[in-house]
């Protein structure tokens, strides 16, 4: 079977759903009708296979390649999510479920067997995208997200948590700590697009991380006194979209001065009506440093700058600096024959398990346009066949 051929043709079978014909981005948030559809794609592509479907505890999917319980111990896990940010890219993502599922067909083809069950899973609201903490799925699977905190979660339309996975069919109260799940995962390897450009600068197709930089999310409300647009001197208005406006360019600042990154890409102004000054605006903060101290010493500008405009600054989610697994990481070295090293401030289902003692690594993708979460979000066909070339490589050097 042709690699690019194959692997085209499951990007084809998924390419409609969420796409947004005008911008080309895809909307594809977590226990929506899209989340649906992609969830069904997952479980018929592999359930053809031959593979065995699980749902875990925290409603992650997962398919596996022999028996996960006979031999944990030797399990080998590969996959990423299919959720999207609002107007994402193709490749965020999928590309990591695709090329597993591509790499284990091939080597199905070709005769192989491992000596422990290959795994493939499909994490649930990656991105946050529907309800404000990254790696959702990963979270709770693992503990560190109970639901006490998924009952205080509402979507973009201020649906709550709860509400919103009642209707699909998944009892909210029912999400949690996975142990038999966490079990089977004797090693994880995310295979992920670039979403940056060192590997154009390296020139390299592939890479492979060394640690994700730490990562926080944060949130503030500002609020004003509602008035008329056109009646209320400029003087005497009390407006927290001027709050909200000063607070970004003081985040922007302070994180040029700390030579981090902060980002202020959701703002939510009520009552959102053009001839009105606003009662308050609620904003959300994403922060990530190359070191915890760093990161510290932003956030406490954060809280100082929230404090100042009459806000409160609450953490939605904080993730420490994540360093993967050394002994997996060079065995991969050893396999793929010494790929460039390199770390990332985009986080990720596999830092969250890693952080939690799973052994795991990541590969990475070039992205010929170094730009992602976006529709401009690019992948090559020869680099995307080598990330399956390469994960056929690791399967066989890892469970060979």
């Amino acid at each position: 079977m042709n690699v690019s051929t194959y692997l085209s043709e499951l990007f084809a079978q998924i390419a409609d759903i969420g796409r947004d014909e005008e911008t080309g981005g895809y909307r594809r948030f977590a226990y929506s009708d899209e989340d649906r559809r992609l969830r069904a794609f997952f479980a018929q592509t592999m359930e053809k296979l031959g593979f065995t479907i699980s749902v875990d505890a925290a409603n992650n999917q997962w398919a596996w390649w022999g028996d996960p319980d006979r031999d944990p111990e030797h399990n080998l896990v590969l996959g990423s999510h299919l959720d999207s940010v609002p107007d994402g890219g193709a490749f965020d993502g999928p590309l990591g479920v695709l090329s597993a599922i591509c790499a284990v067909e091939l080597l199905l083809g070709e005769g192989f067997h491992p000596k422990g069950a290959v795994g493939i899973v499909n994490f649930i609201d990656e991105e946050g995208a529907r309800f404000g903490v990254a790696c959702l799925g990963s979270r709770v699977l693992t503990g560190e997200t109970t639901f006490a905190r998924l009952r205080q979660l509402s979507d973009y339309a201020g649906r709550p948590f709860v509400e919103v996975v009642a209707s699909t069919g998944v009892d909210p109260t029912e999400l949690r700590r996975d142990e038999l799940a966490l079990s089977r995962i004797g090693r994880f390897v995310e295979l992920h697009i670039e979403q940056g450009h060192q590997l154009i600068n390296l020139d390299s197709p592939l890479g492979l991380a060394s640690f994700i930089w730490p990562h926080g999310r944060w949130s503030t409300i500002l609020t004003g006194v509602p008035n008329h647009a056109g009646t209320t001197p400029l003087a005497e208005r009390d407006d927290p979209v001027i709050k909200a406006a000063h607070f970004v360019l003081d985040l922007a600042a302070s994180a040029e001065k700390h030579e981090a990154v902060a980002t202020c890409g959701k703002i939510v102004v009520e009552p959102n009506a053009v001839n009105a000054i606003a009662s308050k605006a609620q904003l959300w903060v994403d922060a990530r440093a190359e070191d915890t101290d760093t990161l510290d010493r932003l956030a406490a500008d954060i809280a100082r700058f929230a404090g100042g405009y009459g806000g409160t600054l609450m953490n939605e989610s904080l993730t420490p600096a994540t360093v993967f697994d050394r002994p997996l990481t060079e065995a991969i070295v050893s396999i793929l024959g010494h790929p460039p090293v390199i770390s990332t401030g985009a986080g990720h289902d596999a830092g969250i398990l890693a952080t939690h003692g799973i052994p795991s690594a990541m590969l990475f993708v070039r992205n010929p346009t170094g730009v992602s979460h976006s529709p401009l979000e690019r992948a090559n066909m020869e680099d995307m066949v080598a990330g399956v070339e390469a994960l056929m490589r690791v399967i066989q050097g890892l469970s060979g």
